[in-house]
């Protein structure tokens, strides 16, 4: 595991890499509005993910790095996205653009425009809870390359069910919330919610060349 500072328009973003011995991709991903890199799946997909051809890059935005607890306005955080993304294709590598949450936005947002081999969507805030009408759909639909979205079967940002029909996949965390935990009663525990993104992910970027 490597660190390094990058700058961007928006201020000092910071990359930690866990590198793959033998990398046929890079996945760059970064964080919610509501949290940081330090996020079960995002943790869980560094861990595992080297093991199978996968650079990981975990951006922390640079909001988050200035110490700030109020993510800005999207279009800030797409200027970071922008920022960073010289130094996470520097590897020479296709490179996946991902996130959670809000990073799942930005990824979509700019995989065009960037490049982007592909998206990995890791809760993907649908809408604002409660507010379906309030649809982001169009931002998932948009992203116009390759799109895996991981989605809690209750998350309050979207369900599975209230997706959209569109050219992506999606695999559904039962009883998972909106960062993929489960509640006690569940039929599966924590580790098993964990193990179904990393799963999921582990054979979309299988199939992904």
């Amino acid at each position: 595991m490597s660190t390094r500072i990058v700058s961007t328009e928006a201020g000092d973003a910071r990359i930690t890499w866990h590198k793959a011995d033998r990398p046929r991709l890079v996945l760059a991903a970064s964080h919610g509005a509501g949290g940081g890199i330090e996020a079960r799946d995002l943790r869980a997909l560094a861990r595992v993910l080297p093991d199978h051809g996968v650079t990981v890059a975990l951006v922390e935005q640079p909001w988050r790095v200035a110490g700030k607890k109020v993510a800005p306005a999207p279009k800030t955080l797409d200027v970071g996205w922008r920022g960073i993304w010289p130094a996470v294709a520097a590897p020479g590598l296709p490179v996946i653009s991902g996130g959670r949450s809000a990073g799942a936005r930005v990824a979509c947002r700019t995989a065009v425009e960037l490049g982007a081999h592909a998206v990995l969507a890791l809760g993907f805030p649908l809408h604002p809870p409660g507010r379906p009408e309030r649809s982001r759909a169009d931002e998932l639909l948009g992203a116009g390359v390759p799109t895996l979205v991981v989605q809690g079967g209750n998350d309050t940002f979207g369900r599975p069910e209230e997706f959209p029909e569109g050219a992506y996949e999606i695999v559904e965390v039962p009883y998972g919330d909106h960062g993929f935990a489960v509640p006690k009663r569940a039929e599966i525990g924590q580790e098993e919610a964990v193990g179904i993104v990393t799963d999921a992910v582990v054979k979309w970027t299988g199939s992904l060349g």
